[in-house]
C-alpha cells in the first residue's frame, strides 16, 4: 500500500476550499447537474458559503447536505485531518487525541470520529470464499470472579463473531449468543458454499458441516492449537489486534457502539493491501444521500 504522509495532507488540502473542491469533483463527476435547468450546467462558488449557484437559474446546490459534513460548523479541513488521523493508524485513536490536536470540543471529536466510522461498513456482495476461519470473541471488562472458559449467559461482556479469509478479508459482528442458531446465519450470509472453514471445538459449528461447508477444527481445551493446515491463529491474530487496540487507544468501547469499531478495524484490514493510500480508500467512502 503507498503511504501517505502528513506532508501530502497539507500539500493536498492546505485548506477548506481545496477540500471542498475535491468534494465536488469526486461527488460529480460529470459536473453539477441543476435540477430546475434539468441538465448539467456550469456552477459558481458562492462566496462566502459552502454552496454553488447554477450560472442560468441560479439555483443554489449544497455539496455538503447528504453526507457525513452536513450541517457542521467544523471546518472541512479539519474533518479531512481527522480521516487522515484514523487513516493512518493501525490501533486507531480516541476522541481525546483528536479533541487535543484540533482544539475542539470532546463532543465535537466524538461525533466526528463517529459521522466517519458510519462510512466504513464494508459488507459488499463479493462473498468469501476458499479456506476460511470462524471464531468468536468477548470483549468487556474483567471477567467476575475467577471462572475460565468462555462467560455465561449472565456474562457482562459482548459477544463478537468473526470469520476470516486465509490472506484475505475479515467481517466481524457483534451477536447475543454463541448458539448455533446465530452463528451459522452470519457464516451462511457472506461464505460461499463448499468453502473451508476451520473453527475451535464449540459445539455450534457442528451446523457448518449441514449448512454444506468443509469443516474442521482445532482442539484448545485439549491443548491443541495447529493441526496441519488446520488453525484459527488468523482470525486470532485479529482479535489480538482489536483488543489492544480498544483498550490502549480508547481504554472503553460501549457496547452500543461496539459494532461500529468492529466495522472501523475491519475495514482497515480487509483494506491494507490497496493501492491507493489508506486516507484515500476512506475518502472514498464519501457518498451523498438521494
Amino acid at each position: 500500500m503507498k503511504k501517505y504522509t502528513i506532508a501530502d495532507l497539507q500539500r493536498d488540502f492546505p485548506t477548506d476550499e481545496s477540500c471542498m473542491d475535491w468534494l465536488v469533483d469526486y461527488l460529480y463527476p460529470e459536473g453539477i447537474r441543476c435540477p430546475k435547468c434539468e441538465t448539467v450546467t456550469k456552477h459558481h462558488r458562492d462566496a462566502g458559503r459552502t454552496s454553488y449557484s447554477c450560472d442560468r437559474c441560479g439555483h443554489h446546490e449544497h455539496p455538503m447536505a447528504g453526507t457525513i459534513f452536513q450541517d457542521t460548523r467544523t471546518p472541512l479541513r479539519l474533518w479531512f485531518y481527522a480521516i487522515y488521523q484514523m487513516a493512518s493508524t493501525r490501533c486507531g485513536i480516541s476522541a481525546k487525541q483528536l479533541e487535543r490536536e484540533l482544539g475542539v470540543t470532546y463532543k465535537t471529536a466524538w461525533r466526528m470520529f463517529k459521522q466517519i466510522r458510519s462510512l466504513l461498513t464494508d459488507d459488499g456482495d463479493d462473498p468469501f470464499n476458499g479456506t476460511l476461519e470462524a471464531d468468536e470473541t468477548y470483549i468487556g471488562g474483567h471477567r467476575r470472579g475467577t471462572k475460565r472458559g468462555r462467560p455465561g449467559p449472565d456474562s457482562h461482556k459482548a459477544v463478537v463473531f468473526g470469520v476470516v479469509e486465509r490472506r484475505g478479508r475479515v467481517m466481524a459482528k457483534v451477536v447475543p449468543n454463541v448458539r448455533m442458531a446465530t452463528l451459522i446465519p452470519h457464516v451462511e450470509a457472506r461464505v460461499l458454499p463448499a468453502s473451508t472453514v476451520y473453527t475451535d471445538e464449540l459445539k455450534s459449528y457442528n451446523g457448518l458441516t449441514r449448512a454444506g461447508y468443509q469443516h474442521s477444527r482445532v482442539n484448545h481445551t485439549a491443548g491443541v492449537y495447529v493441526s496441519g493446515d488446520v488453525h484459527t491463529n488468523t482470525i486470532e491474530g485479529f482479535w489480538s489486534l482489536l483488543k489492544r487496540s480498544l483498550t490502549g487507544a480508547h481504554h472503553a468501547v460501549s457496547a452500543k457502539y461496539l459494532q461500529t469499531y468492529l466495522d472501523e478495524y475491519a475495514f482497515r484490514y480487509n483494506h491494507r493491501d490497496d493501492a491507493t493510500p489508506m486516507f484515500t480508500t476512506m475518502l472514498r467512502q464519501i457518498e451523498k444521500a438521494a
